[in-house]
């Protein structure tokens, strides 16, 4: 059976073409084995978390309908900013915003990780999907200085920190002078795009999404290791994946 998804849908209806269900979760709690799941294009800022897995005969297919890019985002835009002078800007999120967890509040951790001054956290900041760069203080938002090691050096002006309480979460950032309440401003809210948590579904493919910004923690390569996409102790599957963004920036 095909299933289909779009923006216009409705998560009540049938999932048929004519009928289309609004989220991708909502076909990934019904589809079974030989079951495909069409998405149309749009934005679908969703955890993708496969109820069940298929055969090696009947694998469980989730693709793009062809219409346009499709992505499956783990951040939420925010455009609720307060200017607060020389190009920062505070926002207030609550933290029941994190459903599975706080991403701020969450130290990134690992054999891999860089050992520098910073204890650099889960989440990020992105501004038109690239990702602004963590410092450990308000002063270094205020007064940025380029970090001559970065990749590209005149991006590392954009900097961002947080502080967390019991129930809001606090970031102030530097856009460099845009304003993030026209700009495309977002922070993470999931950990994953597409992580079946029950462990042991087979045989599910992923074929042509843009997947991008969720907030795994992925430094540890010895271990029990998380991604934006991945499974949990099935024995195959086929990923085709069209793009993959921003890493953890560290200054």
């Amino acid at each position: 059976m095909n299933y289909h998804v779009s923006k216009q849908g409705n998560d009540h209806s049938s999932g048929t073409e004519e009928q289309p269900f609004l989220t991708i979760s909502r076909a990934a709690e019904v589809a079974m084995p030989g079951d495909t799941v069409i998405v149309h294009s749009d934005i679908y800022r969703e955890w993708v978390n496969s109820a069940n897995g298929g055969t090696f005969d009947q694998p469980i297919t989730y693709k793009t309908a062809g219409d346009g890019e499709v992505v499956i985002t783990g951040a939420d835009r925010i455009t609720d900013w307060a200017y607060e002078g020389d190009n920062v800007w505070r926002t207030e999120v609550p933290n029941t915003l994190f459903k599975f967890r706080n991403p701020y509040d969450v130290l990134l951790s690992g054999d891999w990780l860089f050992d520098g001054a910073l204890n650099a956290h889960l989440g990020e900041v992105y501004l038109d999907h690239h990702s602004l760069y963590e410092c450990g203080s308000l002063a270094e938002v205020q007064h940025p200085e380029v970090w001559s090691d970065a990749k590209y050096p005149e991006d590392s002006l954009l900097k961002w920190y947080c502080e967390v309480d019991s129930s809001t979460t606090t970031i102030w950032a530097n856009f460099g002078g845009k304003d993030p309440r026209t700009e495309t401003v977002e922070i993470n809210v999931r950990p994953h795009c597409f992580w079946p948590e029950k462990p042991g579904l087979d045989y599910i493919t992923v074929s042509g999404f843009t997947l991008r910004q969720a907030s795994p923690q992925w430094a540890p390569p010895t271990s029990y290791q998380e991604e934006l996409i991945a499974h949990t102790g099935a024995k195959a599957g086929l990923l085709k994946i069209t793009i993959f963004l921003n890493r953890k920036m560290l200054v």
